[in-house]
């Protein structure tokens, strides 16, 4: 397309949320996600237990607070999904806006099996379906795990029913709500989940608390090893959780934060965001470990001698189990795999309006046609890649690279640049108190061009010497190489060829308000 088939005028007036409860249930429901459920209370657990709080705390408000604020304050003063937004920072950055969409598509592609599968084991929990052996059902009932013993699992086209079906009804709901919009679709739906997911598992937490044995689990979780304190691996813990639960740093809240009114309050919500997030997170990690020490009384065992206390192997394998074994479980079991379905739902059609933002501001696609495309395509590659005998292989890799290397690279890209290479910081501050009731001061600048780089820059260059010198998972390093390092070479490419793609809209025709001086 030529330049003179480009229209100078600025995009259509953007879609607003309806007000700040609607935005601050859609950001709540972006963060909280599966993460806050199983993977916040083990961490907890290995890192210190009690004591494990403090440099949580400490995380929260020195790395995820000043970054979840940087984050609103590009999305809202550039009004635009990140490409857009970053561009109008610096024309260069452009690149980087176009890096986190493609986070963003990746994590979606193999998030959405994630939440198939506790859509399945919401339906086999009236019938108690995976029966004894919760693991055996898992792995090979259900997702009839390839035996790759010591070959390179690598990819088949090994279809298994169980997961395709709901996988297929998953893409097909979000497909119908992002082409509803920011206010019709998004907001509504959080509108219903948000306090659906609090009485569900507000549910399930008060039954937990009295079952036999729930006090050894919460003793379990809560006792302090204040010695854990001067070990770096678990403050390292601490600001990894925080930061992977507040999605920040990869595209998210820069676009929620573009459909604020102008004069939208930033830094209160923000807050209200972020406490809520780390709210849920230990109110989870109350209800998992009260439900684990009763597990650990029916079995008699201690719960250090438990396996499977995070990840999937927590929800789809030692919850089962533990259901099983409750009065009542079937009802139980129901609000558990309900809650993640819910959790994983509203975070998803987060992580997918980045993308489907993206694409209508660079290629002048509606809504409607954005979110059909993009779904469709992320559809297709969801299918091939994770709904196969391989699934659970390739989609714990592919994870462990797209977050751990890909989300983290974002961030430490992000704060240099802002905070050291444009020296921004300021504007970005000056921003979030014209239009804010709470004031930032200069810690907020401090956290983002000192504190934040350096911390986020040792997570990223310890976990890529660790899987480099590792490996991981015993995997073969040719398989590692594609999944892997592929995946980040992937986002790379895409980043750089849609950069170079021709806007529909010229993007650069914008005034930043309110303006450096202004009092209004």
């Amino acid at each position: 397309m030529s330049d003179a088939q480009r229209t100078t005028a600025e995009p259509e007036k953007r879609e607003e949320f309806s007000g700040q409860l609607g935005f601050i249930l859609s950001a709540i429901g972006s963060a909280v996600g599966l993460g806050n459920i199983w993977r916040f209370p083990g961490v907890a657990y290995e890192n210190g237990g009690g004591a494990f709080m403090v440099p949580y705390l400490i995380a929260l408000l020195t790395a995820g607070i000043p970054i979840l604020f940087l984050d609103y304050a590009i999305g809202h003063r550039f009004r635009g999904s990140a490409p857009l937004a970053l561009r109008r920072v610096k024309r260069w950055l452009e690149h980087l806006g176009w890096f986190q969409v493609a986070i963003c598509f990746v994590i979606a592609v193999y998030y959405a099996v994630i939440i198939a599968w506790a859509l399945s084991y919401f339906v086999y929990s009236f019938g108690l379906q995976w029966g004894d052996d919760t693991a055996g059902f898992f792995t090979g009932t259900y997702l009839q795990l390839a035996d790759v013993g010591g070959a390179d699992p690598w990819f088949t086209l090994d279809f298994v029913p169980a997961v395709l079906i709901p996988l297929v009804l998953v893409w097909v709901a979000t497909i119908i709500v992002l082409a509803a919009g920011v206010a019709k679709g998004l907001e509504k739906v959080n509108f219903v989940f948000m306090p659906l997911l609090l009485l569900a598992f507000g549910t399930l937490v008060v039954r937990a608390l009295f079952l036999p044995g729930a006090a050894d689990g919460l003793n379990a979780l809560f006792t302090p090893d204040w010695g854990a304190m001067t070990d770096p691996n678990v403050w390292i813990a601490a600001y990894s959780q925080i930061f992977f639960s507040l999605s920040i740093a990869f595209g998210i809240m820069i676009t929620y934060a573009s459909y604020r009114k102008r004069r939208a309050n930033l830094t209160s919500p923000g807050f209200v965001v972020a406490f809520a997030n780390s709210g849920f997170e230990v109110f989870a990690g109350i209800g998992v470990f009260a439900a684990l020490g009763f597990l650990a009384n029916q079995q008699g065992v201690a719960i250090a001698e438990m396996d499977g206390l995070s990840g999937p192997i927590l929800a789809f394998v030692t919850f089962p189990a533990l259901v099983s074994q409750m009065p009542a479980g079937g009802l139980f079991g129901a609000l558990f795999f309900g809650s993640l379905v819910m959790a994983g739902y509203t975070s998803l059609l987060s992580i997918l309006q980045v993308v489907s933002a993206s694409f209508q501001e660079k290629f002048g696609w509606t809504r409607a046609q954005a979110a059909i495309r993009i779904g469709l395509v992320a559809a297709v590659f969801s299918v091939l890649a994770f709904s196969t005998t391989t699934g659970l292989i390739a989609l714990d890799t592919v994870d462990q690279w797209a977050n751990n290397i890909g989300i983290v690279t974002s961030a430490v890209v992000t704060t240099v640049v802002i905070g050291w290479v444009l020296r921004r910081t300021e504007e970005m501050r000056f921003h979030l108190n014209a239009v804010s009731t709470i004031k930032v001061g200069r810690w907020w600048s401090f956290c983002i061009i000192v504190l934040g780089p350096v911390v986020l820059t040792y997570m990223l260059v310890s976990r890529i010497v660790s899987l480099v010198v590792d490996g991981y998972e015993g995997y073969s390093g040719t398989y590692l190489g594609v999944a892997g390092w592929g995946t980040i070479a992937l986002l790379v490419v895409a980043a750089i060829v849609l950069t170079r793609m021709r806007w529909r809209v010229e993007p650069d025709v914008f005034s930043a308000w309110p303006r450096n001086g202004d009092k209004s």
